[in-house]
Order: C-alpha cells, then sequence, then structure tokens
C-alpha cells in the first residue's frame, strides 16, 4: 500500500470514534448478543432453582446470592466503565466518550438498586434486620446516590457539551469509592465475608454452587452488555434527532419572512 492510499485509510481509533460505524457494527452484534445472553440467563437460573442444593446454614436463602452478586458486580463495573468514558471525554474527546457514559449511568444505577435490595432481603434471615451501616452496604449506597447525581446533571444542564464536561468530572470524583467498595471488607470490621471468589489460594465457595454462580455472573455481565449497546444507539439516535431538529428550526427561521413592527397610528381627532 503507497503513502498516499495509507493516508487516506482511517485508522482503527477513526473507525471506534464514528458515531455512524459504531452504529452499523452494533446493530449486526446487539441481535446475537441478546441470543447468547438469554440463553446463558437461562441456563443460570435452572442451575440456580434446580441444580444448587441448599446451603447448610442459609439454606434456601443461599439462592439470593445469584442474582445479588452479579448485580452488585454490574454496578461496580459499569462505574468503571463510566468512568474509563470520562478520561475518553476529557482527554481525547472521543465522540462515543459521553454517549457511552450516559447510557451505562441508568443501568449501573438499576443495577446497584438491585444488589441493595436483595442484599436486604438476604440480610434479614441472616443477620435478623433488613439494613445495618455496614461499611460495604454504605459503600454501595453512596455509589447509588453518585449514580442518582450523575443522571439528573445529565437531565439538568441543556448545553450537551456542558453536560459531558461536568459529568465526567462528576464520575472521576466519584471513582475514588470503588476501592472503598472492593477493599471495605479488609479495612473495617464488617458484617460482609472477605473476598470468596476471585483470592489467593482459590475460591472458598464449593464447586457445586461456585459454577453456577459464575455463569450467572457471564450472564449477567452478556446482558448488561447487551444493554448499554442498545442505550448507547438510543442515545445516537436521539442525538441525531436532536440535531436535526435544529437545523430544521434554524432553516425555518431563516426563510420565513420577518415582519417589521410599523408605529401605532391614531385616528384624526382622537385625543392622545
Amino acid at each position: 500500500m503507497s503513502e498516499a492510499a495509507a493516508a487516506m485509510t482511517p485508522s482503527l481509533w477513526t473507525r471506534l470514534s464514528n458515531p455512524s460505524h459504531f452504529m452499523r457494527w452494533s446493530g449486526a452484534l446487539v441481535p446475537w448478543l441478546t441470543a447468547l445472553s438469554l440463553g446463558v440467563l437461562a441456563v443460570g437460573l435452572y442451575m440456580t432453582f434446580f441444580v444448587v442444593p441448599p446451603d447448610y446454614q442459609q439454606g434456601e436463602t443461599v439462592r439470593i446470592m445469584y442474582i445479588h452478586v452479579p448485580a452488585a458486580w454490574l454496578g461496580v463495573f459499569f462505574y468503571g466503565a463510566m468512568s474509563v468514558s470520562a478520561i475518553g471525554s476529557l482527554v481525547w474527546r472521543h465522540p462515543l466518550a459521553d454517549v457511552a457514559q450516559r447510557a451505562a449511568a441508568p443501568i449501573g444505577a438499576a443495577f446497584t438498586l438491585i444488589c441493595l435490595v436483595t442484599g436486604s432481603l438476604w440480610g434479614k434471615p441472616m443477620w435478623g434486620t433488613y439494613w445495618v451501616w455496614d461499611a460495604r452496604l454504605t459503600s454501595m449506597l453512596i455509589l447509588l446516590l453518585i449514580y442518582c447525581g450523575i443522571i439528573a446533571l445529565w437531565r439538568t444542564l441543556e448545553d450537551p457539551n456542558r453536560a459531558a464536561r461536568a459529568v465526567a468530572i462528576l464520575t472521576l470524583v466519584g471513582a475514588v469509592n470503588l476501592p472503598i467498595i472492593k477493599f471495605s471488607v479488609n479495612w473495617w470490621s464488617t458484617l460482609h465475608q472477605p473476598a470468596s471468589i476471585l483470592r489467593m489460594g482459590g475460591s472458598t465457595i464449593d464447586p457445586s454452587m461456585l459454577y453456577p454462580l459464575l455463569i450467572m455472573i457471564g450472564a449477567a455481565t452478556l446482558g448488561g452488555t447487551t444493554l448499554h449497546l442498545y442505550a448507547m444507539r438510543t442515545e445516537i439516535m436521539r442525538r441525531r434527532v436532536r440535531t436535526l431538529t435544529i437545523r430544521e428550526a434554524e432553516r425555518l427561521d431563516r426563510t420565513q419572512p420577518r415582519l417589521t413592527p410599523t408605529p401605532a397610528t391614531l385616528p384624526v381627532g382622537q385625543p392622545v
């Protein structure tokens, strides 16, 4: 390939940052991801309710874990993805960075809420209460509040560029909470157990419970990724409609004749 042809060929970064290119490949990928997500989820749910044995201490309530843990993982995962997108928006001005960030916020907030609700339901039979100000619980609640603040900020600022910059800064500030969530069980005395899946020496969970849990985590990750792609596509279409609406309004404003106001006159003889 000649140097001129190479210069005219768009780089991988350029192709990835092109919304039209993203719409093409994501449109082809989303149906397959949807089918794969539903298939893995069906397998995971079957194993959760019909294969996994009751825990010797927790009994049947252990099945809540198969919703709670994947939801907690995705709540943290999407905020991490938003932090990466925030850097891409602030540093490299990537055209899709703020799209990805805005699309991820409601999804991450929903999974964080599911995590807190299922955790409360799981905590009642195990701890005797729905809520304690445990370090892990509190940091997850803070994560949900940060999500809500980001969503509110997106909706408050009308200028998309100002909103993207403000949200990116807030997201990076809130990222300080992620290591607190992860290491809270090590830094403070909490009711939550330490890491039991990814740890030195291997998992402490019995394989009969671990493998279905990993399948559910995989299903949740696939499903969350699919939802994120759907949301990004919707956001791109929304922005395109907004741009077309503004252009049409400007065109009509230029083409319509402007009425010049004339001074009001009074009939002759009428007192002022």
